[in-house]
């Protein structure tokens, strides 16, 4: 590359912007520009509920001083794309500004899934993704906001459910599915999560749905009807049902668009020259059997970063996303999961052991192959290490062997309860197996840690 080509990244999100640091890593001369009408600096955005509850202000979000772009030579500029003229490599703004490209990285991320309820846009309506969702929360809940009602419930439902009721909002949570994250957790670990939110004093309301939102005579919002007919009184709604990518402004173009904007397994789209990552790609074929077309998890939009800018300055590599990791946080539980646990498994095809806490908020499932070998784990309340399951699900460990070793992927401090003793006297009681159990140490003893 020289100085005269010029890449420009739309969006920065954790895709975009790794991918731009990546490139001035790989190459001192290629000139880079990020574009955002979101806000002009990178911001970590699952840290925007800890600026609500004050525990943070917005510019502590910033992983990066506002020098660190100048010192890198990544120009940032604050603006909304409104087209692109993909024949003549440019951009052209809202405000009627063009710039010119010699390659385009898409990165737009997601947006929030409307799906045209009655009354979705009046004011005290709202989803919860970009820095401007955040004021708008802010705002629509200073003040006579006596309940709130949050339709959706997946990663960002709960989020929004936590800000509220550390506010004394009172919450009422609509799902859909018979169960929360019914469609990702088996019965087990969504019934432990669901136990936990009631105990948060929010109102859950299971296996129903969001049917129309009414309006008071200002055009806010006063009340939800549910599918049960339901009318719930409220100043506040957040529609948290999913996300999808923010790619509107490209559609009815030349660029193959479906959900997403559509590449191959190099990040390319159907147009020489533009690429696309993150949240807004979508896959022509899932980069693995265990994987969906479109990835919208904050590590996977990293590695999509990375490997486009390996291949922009380098030999280009296909994606290869490797064993499947994700973790996230229900209320004060926090989750892990590493390779497949689906939550419809066959127990018929696949061996699953359990291990639940007698507290209800800690929980250990492994599901193996019908050889016994590991396919993969979720853990709620207590910490893993993630450098040991990417190991033993990648050399195909057998589940006893991966018991037995489960002290070496003990992640909590010493003081804390030695959780992996019990999953392994649970795991013998069922399977059998030649290993001992360990012991607690001396520490844990003496400050009477117990599980």
């Amino acid at each position: 590359m020289n100085q005269s080509r010029h890449i420009v990244i739309i969006g920065n999100g954790i895709s975009g912007i790794t991918c731009a640091r990546t490139l001035r890593k790989l190459d001192s001369d290629v000139r880079i520009t990020v574009i955002s009408g979101e806000s002009k600096y990178f911001f970590s955005r699952t840290a925007l509920m800890y600026v609500y509850m004050g525990h943070m202000k917005f510019e502590h979000t910033q992983p990066y001083e506002d020098h660190f772009w100048d010192k890198n030579r990544i120009e940032l500029k604050q603006a909304w794309v409104e087209k692109v003229d993909f024949d003549g490599k440019c951009l052209i703004f809202s405000e009627g500004e063009k710039l010119a490209y010699d390659t385009l990285v898409i990165a737009t991320g997601s947006k929030p899934n409307q799906f045209g309820w009655p009354g979705e846009d009046l004011k005290g309506v709202q989803g919860l993704y970009s820095k401007q969702d955040l004021e708008a929360m802010e705002a629509n809940t200073r003040e006579g906001v006596s309940r709130a009602v949050i339709v959706g419930g997946g990663l960002i439902g709960i989020e929004m459910a936590e800000m509220l009721a550390y506010k004394q909002i009172p919450v009422t949570f609509l799902v859909r599915e018979k169960r929360f994250w019914g469609n990702i957790l088996p019965r087990e670990e969504a019934e432990l999560v669901g136990r936990h939110i009631r105990e948060h004093h929010i109102d859950l309301r299971l296996d129903t749905e969001l049917k129309e939102i009414l309006p008071d005579s200002a055009g806010r919002v006063r009340a939800v009807i549910t599918s049960k007919g339901e009318e719930i009184p409220c100043q506040f709604v957040g529609l948290t049902a999913g996300v999808s990518a923010s790619v509107d402004f490209l559609r009815n173009t030349e660029l193959e668009v479906n959900r997403g904007v559509k590449v191959d397994s190099f990040f390319q789209t159907n147009i020489p020259d533009v690429f696309s990552i993150g949240d807004c790609a979508e896959f022509e074929t899932a980069p693995a059997p265990d994987r969906k077309n479109i990835e919208q998890v904050w590590y996977t939009g990293r590695m999509h970063g990375e490997t486009l800018a390996y291949n922009l300055c380098k030999k280009p590599v296909p994606y290869r996303p490797g064993v499947w990791f994700n973790s996230a946080k229900f209320l004060d539980i926090e989750y892990q999961t590493y390779g497949v646990v689906p939550a419809g498994f066959d127990p018929e095809k696949v061996r699953s052991f359990y291990w639940e806490h007698s507290s209800g908020k800690i929980c250990f499932r492994m599901l193996m192959d019908s050889d016994g070998a590991i396919l993969g784990v979720n853990n709620f309340g207590f910490r893993l290490r993630h450098e040991f399951f990417d190991k033993a699900i990648r050399e195909r460990w057998s589940g006893e062997k991966v018991i037995a070793q489960l002290q070496r992927a003990n992640f909590d401090p010493e003081f804390f309860a030695p959780n992996y003793i019990e999953i392994q006297k649970a795991f013998l009681a069922q399977f059998g197996g030649s290993f001992q159990p360990a012991r607690r140490s001396f520490v844990q003893k003496l400050f009477g840690a117990k599980v």
